[in-house]
């Protein structure tokens, strides 16, 4: 036994998805102890809030302290922040117009950009080739400019006994507040999906789930793939005719589209995640039983199982002393599989509405599936799903790569 867990963990392929798989497990553990609370409760009053950092403009403006900071670039990034890049292409298409040279014009130089369009730009001048629709658009960008540089101040007013607004402070382009001063800031490292909740809290979650589902669907499937394998591969005849006739009927219907049928079956409020667990484990073993028939057929004539049958030994006890130990390793690798199958299929019925039911907890196919329905994918909301699908590729490559590793462990003619 030690030398064989040694040379298992010798494996690199082995250790290589075993790392990753604990680094996952490590972070669903660990993430809710510094982030507890409802994952899919909605903090943002809106939908696919970007990534970053929010700060409470409220609290921002009444901080108890300004600083004051000179900053030579500030003024520059306020106004770049409020040039898009299409304006800025606009702005360079009147300049070269206007005569001044396209190597002359730095577009990402905001200072030294801004500074040539005042220079350059009047609004009286006309160009034949420039369209009516262009000269507004432009006119209007040298409108927004000028509205941005007029007054950087903010002025902030409260209203008096009299119902009238009265100013109370002003803000200077100058002042400062430290973050640590703020007293509601949050850091959302994969912003909001489209309920406005923290996508990265509910992934943690969700990948808890979608792995609990996997483990159940796979011991469900490994454990009936197993009994009628071993049952079909040791006993024959007509205990084998019959467990191979059934076998050969769910081979013949595609299991993922016996699995859509089952689910749509039991309803929307019935589809628990350990229901979705016991459906897909229920139509996925098919494999595991030919696989482990095939093992045990080349078992059931060797020596020493031969000397049990002479012995007298029941046929629980041979299965379980004689054939078991000699498949274990096998079994194992088929576990690990059943588990990738798992939520492989959890996901695919979840895109397609059949998964867990939506009010209860999350799961990796139901976050790709209100990802899609709210079409993040057009709103340019990647982090809404693009996550998600690195998250379910890193379990299954991380989940093959143990298989494998186990594979070239245990096979001899893959070892040598």
């Amino acid at each position: 036994m030690k030398n064989t867990l040694k040379q298992v963990f010798g494996s690199g392929q082995f250790m290589m998805g075993f790392v990753i798989i604990s680094l996952i497990v490590l972070t669903i553990i660990i993430y809710p102890l510094f982030n507890p609370g409802n994952p899919l409760e909605r903090i943002g009053i809106g939908t696919f809030f970007k990534p970053g950092t929010y700060v409470s403009a409220f609290d921002t403006v009444n901080a108890r302290q300004f600083y004051t900071l000179n900053l030579p670039d500030a003024e520059a990034k306020r106004v770049g922040s409020k040039l898009s890049p299409d304006d800025r292409v606009s702005m360079m298409e009147w300049l070269v117009a206007a005569g001044v040279s396209e190597e002359d014009i730095d577009i990402e130089d905001t200072d030294s950009f801004v500074q040539l369009w005042w220079d350059t730009y009047d609004p009286n001048v006309r160009f034949d080739s420039m369209t009516t629709a262009f000269r507004k658009k432009i006119g209007r960008i040298d409108v927004a400019l000028e509205g941005i540089l007029e007054d950087m101040d903010v002025i902030i007013a409260k209203e008096g006994e009299d119902g009238s607004l009265a100013q109370s402070s002003v803000v200077a382009g100058s002042d400062y507040v430290n973050v640590a001063d703020v007293a509601n800031v949050r850091f959302l490292p994969l912003g909001t999906d489209n309920f406005g909740r923290d996508v990265l809290k509910e992934m943690i979650s969700a990948c808890r789930t979608s792995l609990l589902i996997g483990l159940l669907a796979g011991a469900i499937a490994t454990l009936i793939g197993l009994t009628l394998g071993l049952l079909s591969g040791y006993i024959g005849g007509i205990v084998d005719d019959i467990i191979m006739f059934v076998t050969n009927l769910f081979t013949v219907i595609p299991g993922f589209v016996l699995l859509i049928l089952i689910s749509f079956s039991i309803g929307q409020e019935q589809r628990g995640a350990p229901v979705v667990a016991i459906v897909i484990g229920l139509t996925s073993w098919v494999w595991t039983t030919r696989s482990v028939r095939a093992q045990v057929v080349s078992l059931r004539n060797r020596d020493h199982v031969n000397l049990s049958k002479l012995s007298g030994h029941s046929l629980l006890r041979i299965l379980a002393t004689d054939i078991l130990p000699y498949i274990a390793s096998y079994v194992i690798m088929a576990f690990i599989l059943q588990v990738c199958s798992g939520i492989l299929a959890e996901a695919q019925l979840s895109m397609l509405g059949l998964g867990p039911k939506t009010t209860e907890i999350p799961t990796l196919g139901l976050m790709m599936y209100w990802a899609m329905a709210y079409t993040a994918h057009l709103g340019g909301a990647w982090w809404a799903y693009f996550p998600v699908v690195i998250l379910i590729a890193l379990i299954s490559f991380s989940l093959n790569l143990m298989n494998t590793g186990l594979d070239q462990v245990f096979n001899p003619q893959l070892r040598d």
